[in-house]
Formats: structure tokens, sequence, C-alpha cells
């Protein structure tokens, strides 16, 4: 598609996402960008099969009962998504500016978190920044990293990045956090799995 005029909203390692329409509606496109270091062809297979992948979690997330953008329009070939535009503002910017909310906000994201883990669903990058507040819920975007058939190893990784995106963005607000981790651990099937090896995976950084 061509992106030229419009609003490029966000650039990533992977690629951009702009605003645009869809059928009328109003969407995101989301690109995955060529690597010139890597072969055309290669090249060409990767972004098809992350595309392909992501649009995939993103559903299967969806089925899962987390609220993620619909998916209108996937092009492999080109690397390419048009997805829902769920509108809102990002968790981290809400967070900043009403921490009264945060205990609430963080029940909803652990238990979705959970319900993710037992669907063997793993984000891959699970920040506030990466879920959005959108008509007063929580919706799960940008499932660019994620990981199907999820292992408690990657289960723990996404618990970890979370913890420590609370420690850094939100330094404030760790009574949240332990109300975030108190509704995952109610929700999730074996959650001592989980959190023992969140706890081998900070071991094993003081060490590296």
């Amino acid at each position: 598609m061509d992106t030229e005029g419009l609003d490029e909203i966000a650039v990533g390692a992977e690629g951009s996402v702009y605003r645009t329409e869809f059928l009328g509606r109003r969407a995101i496109l989301k690109v995955r960008s060529p690597k010139g270091y890597r072969a055309p062809e290669l090249d060409s297979r990767i972004r098809s099969l992350r595309i392909r992948s992501e649009a995939r979690l993103i559903r299967d997330a969806r089925r899962a009962g987390i609220r993620t953008p619909m998916i209108y329009w996937v092009d492999p070939a080109a690397g390419e998504m048009i997805m829902e535009d769920m509108g809102g503002e990002t968790v981290k910017k809400h967070l900043d500016e009403h921490p009264e909310d945060a205990d609430a906000i963080c029940r909803e994201i652990g238990r979705d978190v959970a319900l993710l883990h037992n669907a063997r669903i793993a984000h891959g990058d699970l920040t506030t920044s990466n879920m959005l507040i959108s008509g007063g819920k929580i919706c799960f975007i940008d499932f660019s990293m994620g990981v199907s058939l999820a292992e408690t190893e990657d289960m723990g990784v996404d618990i970890r990045l979370l913890e420590r995106a609370f420690s850094s963005a939100h330094p404030n607000l760790t009574h949240a956090y332990g109300e975030l981790i108190d509704s995952y651990c109610r929700v999730k099937t074996q959650p001592s799995l989980v959190m023992d090896k969140v706890r081998e995976i900070k071991e094993r950084g003081r060490y590296t």
C-alpha cells in the first residue's frame, strides 16, 4: 500500500504504523519494512512469516477473551496488515495522568495476561505502552514479538518484562503492580510455575 500522505504514528525496529481508512472505517496500517542487510528473497520470506504470525496471534488472543484490534486485511507478500483503530490512549499515559485508577486497571491487566497465558500465548513485549484504554476497557496491541504454543519460560519473560516496565515507568505504583500479580495468579492455571520461572530469570540477570 502506498503510505505517502498517511499519518505515521509509530516507527519501530520492525516497521512503521500509520493511520488510514479501510472500507470507510478508521484503521491502522502496519508495514514491516524491508531490511537491506538481508538477501531480498530471505527478507521477503521473513516479513511474510512474521506479519502472518502476528495476525494469527491477535486473532487467537481475541478468541481467548482478550480485547485486541480486529484484523481487516493482511498482505503477507508486502508484509502489511490493516486492523481496527481502537482509539483511546496508552495505559502508560493514563496511569501517568490518573494514578488513582491504577489498582483497578492493574487487576484487569493481570486477568488478561493470565487468559493469554492460559491460551499458551506470550505477548513478548508486555509494557503499558503496548496496551490501550479504549471505551473503558484494556486493549492489547503489537504482538510482533509474540509466541504461540508458549512455554513457561516465555510466560516468565512476559511477567518479568511487565515488572521491569512498572519499576521504570511507574515506580510509585508498586501496590498496583501487586494487585496485577494477585489477579494474574487467581486466573492463571498453575501460576506458581510461572512465578518460579520469573524468580529464576531475575537470578540469571544478576550473574550475567
